[in-house]
């Protein structure tokens, strides 16, 4: 039996040799093909890939599936951030995207994320439909005939780039002095927001700034326990911000002059606020329901529509689209805002954020401080929790019981938005999300008062395994 090919909240992820093998590519590619084929759009896609093992071949070898198929490919030549080829699908107008990579998984998975027209993830309705043409293929092998041509290729750098200096002030951030570390942990984003700083006049340096398919050794993801590279040289050049991006530059990491971690929910806060009182964009924010409410709580401050979406950013990405929102973010580190791609953007974020220091003149820690003081304070936490079989169908059934307490606290609130959220009577909340790959629960909590996030989250624990 061939292995099932699943697009989850971002494309399908397998590791190399097992799962993702080049007989798994090329039946994934044609059901793909086929869908892009069955569409009114262009029959041409562009492909591209991370800095990852063995890229540079499945790139080729998705071009000959795509050119079988009757869908020509554009060739993207170097490894390109996942926002960057977002953008040279909606400038190009093509038919989407297949881009090989495996985001911030270790270094011995990769993936197929598929984007469609509009240079968004692919919607569950086109993912189903792709599923269901790779089904069909059945157990036979895919031919792929010989191919001597020599495919188109595009530099999606230059225009992205452009993009970047049209909607990013710096001039603001060269004035103000900043100097900043960038640590794009190996990924594809090398080559992108230094370039772009030092065009512009800001000191910038690097760390992990060269190719490494093993990302030294682990998952490619810029959060707090990976970032002390970024911390020492930060340290070594007086730096007062660390921007960091994950292997295919759809995430950030960020890092306060002090050498603190700013975590993601903070962050989509921070420049929520900043961009409603810089840009006077007041159209709306949107996040997922497993992210901060001190969004939620920002929004009300300024009467401003709340979008509160499923996890999986191609719902943030259609309210983009439709100009609904100034920024839209999820606690996993993925945001954009107005007039961008409908995709994650580890780039632009870090870039925003130093012109945000820039401006305000104040550390990240400062400024969140004063958001406490004007909106309530927030305090997140996320974990996840292995289960055994047994529990898993014994969990399974409970999350569609409506609680009436958690360990004592009175729920006020139940949301279905996405798995089991508990709107307790303080305001504090837990969100359950079940895997749909794996054994495994993942817990959200956030308190109001730090020194209740630890009862907290024990008690959403305890309530798993009750």
């Amino acid at each position: 039996m061939p292995a099932e090919i699943k697009f989850g909240t971002s494309g399908w992820r397998a590791i190399v040799a097992e799962e993702f093998t080049l007989a798994n590519i090329r039946r994934a590619v044609t059901g793909i093909a086929k869908y892009v084929a069955s569409q009114p759009g262009p029959k041409t896609v562009l492909v591209g890939r991370d800095p990852r093992f063995l890229g540079e071949a499945f790139v080729a070898e998705a071009a000959r599936v795509l050119e079988a198929n009757g869908v020509t490919p554009l060739i993207i030549p170097e490894a390109a951030p996942t926002p960057a080829i977002a953008y040279a699908v909606r400038r190009l107008k093509t038919g989407g995207s297949i881009n090989f990579t495996a985001s911030h998984n270790p270094p011995e998975y990769n993936g197929i994320k598929y984007s469609t027209p509009d240079g968004a993830p692919a919607l569950p309705e086109a993912t189903k439909q792709i599923e269901a043409d790779i089904i069909a293929l059945g157990s036979t092998p895919v031919p792929v005939p010989e191919s001597q041509t020599k495919f188109q290729e595009v530099d999606v750098k230059p225009d992205y780039l452009k993009r970047l200096g049209e909607l990013v002030d710096f001039p603001a951030i060269k004035k103000a002095n900043l100097k900043v570390v960038f640590d794009p942990f190996w990924g594809a984003a090398r080559g992108y927001s230094s370039d772009i700083l030092r065009e512009h006049g800001v000191q910038v340096e690097t760390v992990h700034d060269y190719r490494d398919v093993l990302f030294g050794g682990h998952a490619p993801e810029p959060d707090d326990h990976l970032l002390s590279g970024c911390r020492a040289k930060m340290k070594e050049t007086g730096a007062a911000l660390g921007i960091a991006t994950d292997g295919d530059a759809d995430r950030f990491g960020i890092v306060d002059a002090d050498g603190s971690f700013i975590q993601p929910n903070y962050i989509i806060a921070l420049l929520f606020d900043y961009l409603v009182q810089t840009r006077g964009w007041r159209n709306g924010v949107a996040k997922s329901v497993a992210t901060t409410n001190l969004i939620n709580a920002l929004a009300e401050h300024y009467g401003i529509p709340l979008y509160e979406t499923p996890v999986g950013f191609k719902y943030i990405g259609e309210l983009i689209i439709d100009d609904k929102i100034a920024i839209g973010g999820e606690e996993s580190a993925g945001l954009t805002i107005r007039g961008h791609v409908p995709e994650k953007d580890g780039v632009i974020a870090g870039l925003l954020i130093a012109e945000m220091v820039a401006v305000r003149g104040k550390s990240l820690g400062a400024q969140l401080k004063e958001l406490f003081a004007g909106v309530g304070s927030f305090y997140p936490n996320r974990e996840n929790f292995r289960l055994t079989p047994e529990v898993k169908a014994k969990f399974t059934e409970k999350v569609k019981t409506d609680p009436v307490d958690l360990g004592g606290r009175r729920v006020t609130q139940i949301v279905r938005t996405d798995g089991l959220k508990l709107i307790l009577a303080d305001g504090s909340w837990v969100c359950y999300r079940l895997s749909g790959t794996e054994p495994v629960v993942r817990v959200y909590a956030e308190a109001r008062q730090e020194s209740d996030l630890a009862p907290l989250s024990e008690a959403a624990k305890n309530w798993v395994l009750e």
